[in-house]
């Protein structure tokens, strides 16, 4: 998420930007509010407690070797009639896109 923070001038221009993750608010192994205290963000988050959102958009994983009932982590630019225009899925709990990639898909879906 911080890594989206030098860039948020260009991206509040061109649309929005949101995070979602499946974490319980105040959880034991990741509180998303006491990290948030650390290391603040500029764009909004949302906390999929009951995993309704990233069901809906097919990532939710609900056992693997490394997680049970989360989702794997996934990159979606959405245009406003609310077509996706770009997908990154992770292959893994520490496989994320790169910044460039989604800025340019961001881009080019304005």
């Amino acid at each position: 998420m911080a890594q989206f923070e030098p860039h948020k001038e260009e991206i509040e221009s061109i649309g929005s930007l949101v995070f979602i993750a499946a974490q319980k608010r105040g959880g034991v192994i990741a509180d998303p509010g006491a990290h948030f205290v650390k290391h603040p963000i500029s764009f909004p988050y949302l906390l999929d407690e009951d995993r309704e959102v990233t069901k809906k958009y097919g990532v939710y994983v609900r056992m693997s070797i490394e997680s049970i009932n989360i989702a794997r982590p996934a990159t979606f630019v959405v245009d406003k009639a609310g077509t996706i225009r770009f997908l990154y899925l992770g292959s893994n709990q520490t496989d994320r896109v790169d910044v460039a990639e989604v800025l340019k898909a961001f881009r080019e879906a304005k």
